[in-house]
């Protein structure tokens, strides 16, 4: 199966990138490189493009993507989370711009191997980067009944938590859950008949939940998205794209603390604390995809994209 990802709000990205020429840019979420190709595109023989994915397949396929930018654009295998040394390595100290798009991959939610999917009786797997150990199967079948319940609720936002919760732990005693499918049964279960009729397939919060939990999506987050501001050179952008109200939530906070980082209490009247904003939210409100977007590509509905910008 072909990698492939249908590239969400482009031109809302490309255009507030603000791309020069000459610049030095950074998609820490490669894919299958289709922010990244329109970017090399605006590029000259003296800008550069380096793109950063986890996934193998998503590396391959972004390599074979960027093939006609092949002198200005470097794609390197690993965590954003990196990026500062990842950059170091290639010599690269700051840049003009960042992008991330946080969005599950078509090819990863689709290819039944990859045991992302809930439509299909897989193993269970998971892994954004198949080098490490853990699996989904690992969550499912070791974390306790209280822990369940706190991702899927949290990470899933599913209000049948609980409940899905202790359907796991009940049918895991009696033989352990590896597949997708069993799991899918087991949390159909799980959730009274009459909400399982609206809202799309009654296991996709918790299959969510459990993937963010194993590959620590928010956490990578959280940890990254300050040093990736502090690498932007003057006037530079980070973009990021979000899918679920959480990450939604962090990347919000953290531009505003970015923009306002006083701790000072109201009542001094100077600041006393020393911290010095690092740049202005250029979105007060998150950009949408329009409406003939997501008719084209549903998986981008919940997209949203928020800028800042480094002074």
């Amino acid at each position: 199966m072909e990698f492939s990802h249908t590239s969400v709000l482009l031109e809302e990205v490309i255009g507030n990138l603000r791309i020069q020429p000459d610049g030095v840019y950074v998609d820490g979420t490669l894919g299958g490189a289709g922010h990244a190709f329109h970017i090399c595109r605006q590029l000259s023989p003296n800008g550069r493009l380096i793109g950063i994915d986890q996934d193998a397949a998503a590396v391959a396929a972004g390599t074979k993507k960027l093939e006609p930018f092949r002198d200005r654009a470097t794609v390197v295998r690993g965590n954003y989370a990196d990026m500062e040394a990842m950059l170091r390595d290639l010599g690269i100290d700051s840049v003009d711009g960042i992008l991330l798009d946080l969005g599950v991959s078509s090819y990863q939610l689709d290819e039944a191997d990859r045991g992302f999917t809930y439509r299909q009786d897989v193993p269970l797997d998971m892994r954004m980067d198949q080098r490490q150990s853990r699996t989904a199967r690992d969550i499912v079948n070791g974390y306790g009944e209280t822990e369940l319940y706190q991702i899927i609720r949290d990470y899933g936002e599913d209000r049948f938590a609980k409940n899905i919760a202790r359907h796991i732990v009940a049918e895991r005693e009696k033989e352990p859950i590896e597949t997708t499918g069993r799991l899918a049964e087991i949390v159909k279960n799980a959730i009274p008949a009459k909400a399982r009729a609206s809202g799309g397939h009654p296991a996709k919060r918790t299959f969510q939940a459990i993937r963010i939990e194993l590959n620590r999506e928010l956490d990578v987050l959280e940890d990254s998205l300050e040093g990736m501001i502090r690498l932007l050179n003057p006037g530079g952008r980070l973009c990021v794209i979000t899918f679920h109200s959480l990450e939604d939530r962090i990347v919000k906070t953290i531009f505003r603390t970015a923009e306002h980082p006083c701790t000072c209490p109201p009542s001094f009247p100077v600041c006393v604390c020393g911290k010095k904003p690092l740049g202005t939210v250029v979105t007060r409100k998150p950009i949408l995809p329009a409406p003939q977007e997501t008719e084209r590509n549903p998986r981008a509905k919940s997209a949203k994209l928020r800028v800042f910008e480094r002074i």
